[in-house]
């Protein structure tokens, strides 16, 4: 269905392989092009200090399938396991809720839609007041979620648990992709930093001919900032739904 098409996963590298798998299963080349690169935090102290009182959170906010593994791994060094953990954990997406689950956790609860918006939304039917919320997210995120949850009664504790950056081989790959040879048929955006990330090395206009498909409004709404023409959105904002996007593109029939 996808035969001959050349598609651009821009996902940190080793974390595109599910989208990578579907797509070549519909006959599609992947080219992964990595615009962010996983980094530990600047400063592990916020996080640490917060894992000393872990016992004092009512709940536990994972946003990615990263804050997950940089929590559990900041977790093992202080000597603690999961067992230390009694906060009730909620989870921003599948992956994410994957992760949790194989590290043990029980997730509490998951938002219908994997945005920020959405989220907060889940926590209508939970009291917040009075409540500690433990908020381990990338070093540049939204301020959504906390600010909201502070509306709310709640006292969140943001921490830093990593970091994105740009790979520094992305200069020099960009311009293999785009500016030789065949150029690519779509690219997949699945977050805001690889929108960002994307432009500082290559530009919008290495997009021309090329069609973008993003995993949901917000990447969306960071294209359009940066003057990226929108194809497709994902309907729901996984990598199961990117993928259902390009192929309704492809064949609107």
């Amino acid at each position: 269905m996808l035969a001959g098409k050349r598609v651009v996963i821009t996902r940190a590298r080793g974390q595109g392989g599910d989208l990578a798998a579907a797509l070549e299963k519909l006959g599609a080349e992947v080219i992964e092009f990595p615009t962010i690169e996983i980094q530990p935090a600047s400063d592990y102290g916020p996080l640490d200090e917060a894992l000393g009182r872990i016992g004092s959170y009512d709940w536990i906010i994972f946003t990615s399938a990263n804050g997950v593994r940089f929590f559990l791994g900041r977790l093992a060094l202080a000597g603690l396991n999961i067992d230390a953990v009694q906060a009730r954990i909620c989870t921003i997406g599948p992956a994410t809720r994957k992760e949790a689950e194989n590290a043990g956790f029980k997730v509490a609860l998951m938002p219908a839609e994997y945005v920020a918006e959405s989220l907060v939304a889940a926590f209508e039917g939970h009291g917040l007041e009075g409540k500690r919320v433990l908020l381990p997210r990338a070093a540049v995120a939204r301020d959504v979620v906390p600010a909201e949850l502070r509306r709310r009664g709640a006292t969140v504790d943001v921490v830093e648990a990593y970091r994105t950056g740009v790979p520094a081989e992305a200069r020099a790959q960009a311009e293999r992709i785009f500016d030789s040879g065949r150029r690519p048929d779509w690219i997949t955006f699945t977050s805001s930093s690889t929108i960002t990330n994307f432009i500082q090395v290559a530009g919008a206009a290495a997009l021309e001919s090329v069609r973008v498909a993003t995993i949901g409004p917000v990447t969306s709404s960071t294209a359009r900032q940066h003057g990226i023409e929108v194809t497709v959105e994902a309907r729901t904002f996984t990598a199961a739904g990117v993928v259902e996007a390009i192929l309704a593109a492809e064949d609107p029939t």
